[in-house]
């Protein structure tokens, strides 16, 4: 690897660290803050705006850092190493952790540990990365996807993704948080994977291992907010934060402002690292409508031009989260977009959860989960993308018909709306066996790219709800805001349901899941797996193009049909979540088919592989009989022997 020069416009101290480091032979990725491990000791450099003195203390010795342009200090501890603990000091006072350490392992009030990134030797070469395109996301959180809730026990499991039909996994958030469980979006050492989950060494071992599984591995980041508990940016610079701004979980970041440079450096260097020195396949960014920024160019391009200038030759997925779903974050630079790759779709989540369960409250008061609605968001991707939106008494969405399908990130399940169900419930809890099956295979056989939470695929018993560890005063405070959160749903309070104490440890615990439950639950296991390699086998479905269209057949029926080349060989998909239809006299044209053909069973959600009774031919005769709660895929069959008098 070639050894980056320094900008001389940025101080002396990066030509110090030029000097230092020209004999090392994998020279690391210099980010603007942090620690840097030569043959012959450590550099360290910070940004405190407010500081006329700092100082690093290494293994308990205090060594005074020189001040450089810009409100940044920096200096070079001869005799340090790897894993050497330290801590600064700013104007004498205190013992505060690194705003960019590597690793916290007495947890965010601990000292910080020097960390080599380069002693790890990766076997993953050969590894080009990965593109949205014809991907199946895995959403999955450390703490809980395992008993052992670390990243050496989640790796024994890769194989099993694999061969389920993932082939990308999202890791919910991991930078360190205060408390020994949470759901990581409180981190507050945005470059520190949590001690909770192992070793830095481990975490490199789970993307190493995922790589030789075939298996991508991208990472949710939080770039909105810091955590309540944990968080010392302020000790080094107010200049972090802004209050132009609010957000749900605390002070915004100050992307735009003044002093901003530096803090825009911190960020865009952090979306680097992950991706130089974890080998991470791409980013989801957290909740982005509360990343603010007026500058020329958005914060979120900039993440994204330097995640991808880090990658170098590797391919990477960028995908946001985005409660208004603003288009301008998938489009492309020469549009004033961001050029992400890819969005959340909750639009498609939440007709489909109204479809399943008939629940229309809270943020689903605006969806009818009719076979309408289902076939928009087949076509369109977002329901919503200007109109008129009760719930928030605003306009809600822009554009999306000239997208991608691709950037479309689909689910029926999700860490946050698995929890938001009150007691975690999933959806195979909260509708009827067919139901979900049919939806299942409506969702997984859509143009979009898919995303399932984990534990969806054998339909794990194992609730999912809000947890987070915190002090006393923190933890009434959260309690009190869940419930407030929760209090949205008049059914969940006209019940009087129990929830669980977010706060404790026993709801922590029961959120893990049961790996066994792999075997027992195999009816389940075996839809979600047939119906990933049809997806991945059909090339109508795979192409993720527009080639197809649908229409509504009944009360809670629809057809899509993927058009072939010649339409001689295209694939009918027909859902129905209501009761049996009989359809007399379809005029339906696209139920047609094709030419001196008929249609024939391809896939069916009633196979007895998944508890079901058997399919007979949808069309008799009498007309078409289609089954209750069933999803039947249909492809043409040739006609044998003797034409009907019509031919």
């Amino acid at each position: 690897m070639s050894v980056p020069m320094a900008d001389e416009s940025r101080g002396p101290d990066l030509l110090l660290l030029q000097k230092h480091f020209m004999a090392k032979k994998d020279f690391p990725r210099w980010y603007p803050v942090g620690a840097q491990v030569s043959e012959s000791g450590v550099f360290f450099r910070l940004w405190a705006s407010r500081a006329e003195t700092a100082s690093v203390i290494v293994n308990n010795t205090k060594h005074l850092l020189e001040p450089c342009s810009d409100s940044y200090f920096s200096g070079f501890v001869e005799g340090a190493a790897a894993d050497d603990l330290y801590s600064f000091q700013i104007n004498g006072e205190g013992s505060f952790p690194d705003p960019a350490s590597r690793f916290q392992p007495q947890g965010p009030h601990g000292p910080s540990q020097v960390i080599d990134p380069c002693e790890f030797h990766w076997s993953d070469s050969d590894w080009r990365g990965v593109t949205l395109h014809s991907q199946v996301i895995y959403e999955l959180h450390l703490g809980t996807f395992t008993p052992e809730g670390t990243w050496t026990a989640a790796a024994q499991h890769l194989p099993e993704l694999a061969e389920l039909g993932v082939t990308v996994i999202e890791v919910m958030p991991v930078s360190e948080f205060a408390g020994s469980y949470g759901w990581g979006y409180d981190g507050v050492a945005l470059f520190a994977p949590t001690r909770n989950y192992g070793s830095p060494d481990d975490f490199r071992r789970f993307v190493d291992a995922a790589h030789a599984h075939g298996l991508g591995v991208i990472l949710d980041v939080v770039y909105n907010h810091l955590g309540p508990d944990g968080n010392y940016l302020e000790k080094f610079s107010p200049d972090y934060f802004t209050s132009n701004h609010k957000t749900d979980w605390g002070a915004a970041i100050n992307f735009y402002g003044p002093n901003s440079g530096p803090v825009r450096e911190f960020f865009t260097a952090n979306a680097a690292y992950w991706i130089k020195e974890y080998h991470v396949d791409g980013l989801r960014f957290d909740a982005t409508q509360n990343i603010y920024d007026e500058s020329d160019e958005h914060i979120l391009a900039a993440m994204g031009r330097s995640a991808r200038n880090a990658a170098e030759s590797r391919q990477i997925i960028l995908v946001a989260e985005n409660e208004p779903q603003d288009v301008k974050l998938v489009q492309p630079l020469a549009r004033c977009g961001y050029a992400l790759d890819g969005l959340w779709n909750d639009d498609f989540h939440h007709s489909a959860m109204v479809a399943a369960t008939g629940v229309r409250e809270a943020y689903y008061t605006d969806y009818l989960g009719t076979p309408q609605e289902l076939v928009s968001a087949f076509k369109y991707g977002f329901l919503y993308q200007g109109q008129w939106y009760s719930w928030q008494r605003q306009r809600r969405g822009s554009s999306a018909l000239d997208l991608d399908y691709a950037a479309m990130i689909t689910f029926l399940q999700n860490h946050d709306q698995v929890a938001n169900s009150g007691r975690g419930l999933r959806l195979r809890q909260l509708t009827s066996y067919g139901r979900y099956k049919a939806l299942t295979a409506f969702w997984l056989l859509g143009p979009g790219t898919p995303m399932l939470f984990q534990g969806q695929e054998f339909a794990a018993s194992a609730p999912f709800a809000f947890f987070a560890d915190h002090e006393p005063t923190l933890a009434d405070l959260v309690r009190k805001g869940r419930a407030e959160f929760l209090a949205q749903w008049p059914s969940l309070a006209r019940a009087g349901a129990p929830f669980d104490d977010p706060c404790a440890r026993s709801t922590f615990e029961k959120c893990k899941l049961d790996h066994s439950e792999r075997s027992r639950h195999a009816e389940e296991l075996a839809l979600h797996q047939d119906l990933l390699t049809l997806r991945k086998t059909e090339p109508l479905i795979s192409r993720q193009d527009r080639n197809f269209d649908g229409a509504v057949l009944g009360p809670e029926a629809l057809v899509v049909r993927f058009f072939s080349e010649g339409f001689r060989d295209d694939l009918l998909l027909v859902v129905n979540l209501g009761t049996e239809l009989r359809l007399t006299s379809p005029s339906f044209p696209l139920l047609a088919p094709p030419e001196r053909s008929e249609w024939t069973v391809r896939w069916s959600s009633e196979d007895p592989r998944y508890g079901g009774n058997g399919i007979a031919p949808l069309e008799t005769d009498c007309g078409w009989i289609v089954p209750a709660q069933a999803a039947v895929l249909l492809r043409p069959l040739q006609r044998q022997g003797k034409l009907g008098r019509d031919e």
